[in-house]
């Protein structure tokens, strides 16, 4: 699964000023992204606004991704929900050609136990010949997923090939990084803790930032693959700011406003979510302004 190492990016959607999509400014992303190094795409993701995306709409960013995409880089397609049986018909019907694996997010609101989460995955990896992607994320899905459950449904499933971590816990990545079987792959979903996941030996990252500024945010993490710390943490400090300016008070509110001041999209969000504030776009463009 080499194809999953280093730099992912979890795409916006970017919309134009009445909300529909924005299919140049879509293309323009995906492309600043290849030619600068990123090393493959998530779409559809929760970064990507899908719980506010049609299911008409959520086919045409498909669409527009694999033809711009083009073999390039590996694409990854976000198919997960709190519903197993719509993740598992979905997983059965729809067209992935194009598409490398899934990324599927951990039940949110349900808050399943540990054998709930257990018996999700393993219906969604019965149910695909897909690599599949863990996501845990309990600070969206108000239940962690623990790394002994993880850890069963790497060894029981040759089709689960990663965990993208997301609790923003340190120990918890280091458990994981301790117990995970030789292939497995560890992926940071924290932005902040990619660099020393890489160097503790995860696999990389799926980045938000990372699709603002793909040339610097992925050879950091490539230095820190390579285990070359000093290199890679001066581009990591360069960056400290913007990362926290980008949750400060909404994801992907905070990461269309650093696209906006790029000039590659709009930072339209759809409601429930809403625009960067003032105070807020005023840091930002000043940071990318001296960056």
């Amino acid at each position: 699964m080499q194809k999953f190492v280093g730099t992912g990016v979890a795409l916006v959607t970017p919309f134009k000023k009445d909300l529909t999509v924005d299919v140049d400014a879509l293309i323009k992303l995906v492309n600043f992204n290849i030619e600068n190094g990123t090393n493959y795409l998530v779409i559809n993701g929760t970064t990507g606004e899908s719980a506010t995306i049609t299911k008409e709409e959520k086919q045409l960013i498909i669409d527009v991704i694999v033809k711009t995409t083009n073999n390039r880089i590996p694409l990854v397609l976000g198919v997960g929900g709190n519903n197993t049986l719509e993740v598992v018909k979905e997983l059965k019907t729809r067209d992935f050609s194009g598409i490398d694996g899934i990324l599927s997010v951990a039940p949110y609101y349900s808050k399943p136990t540990q054998e709930g989460f257990y018996q999700h995955y393993k219906a969604i990896a019965q149910a695909t010949d897909l690599p599949i992607i863990l996501y845990n994320v309990p600070g969206r899905t108000a239940k962690n997923m623990e790394p002994s459950t993880t850890m069963r449904l790497a060894k029981d499933f040759s089709n689960i090939v990663g965990v993208k971590e997301a609790g923003n816990n340190q120990q918890q990545y280091n458990a994981l990084l301790k117990d995970k079987p030789a292939n497995f792959l560890i992926i940071s979903g924290d932005d902040d803790l990619a660099l020393g996941v890489a160097l503790a030996g995860g696999s990389g990252v799926i980045s938000v930032i990372g699709q603002a500024f793909p040339k610097e945010f992925s050879k950091m993490i490539q230095l820190g693959l390579e285990g070359k710390n000093k290199e890679a943490y001066k581009i990591h400090f360069k960056m400290m700011d913007v990362v926290d300016y980008i949750f400060e008070e909404n994801n992907p509110a905070g990461i269309k406003t650093v696209l906006q001041e790029l000039g590659i999209c709009s930072n339209d969000v759809r409601l429930p979510l809403v625009k960067a504030s003032a105070t807020l776009h005023a840091k930002i463009a000043k940071f990318v302004s001296e960056f």
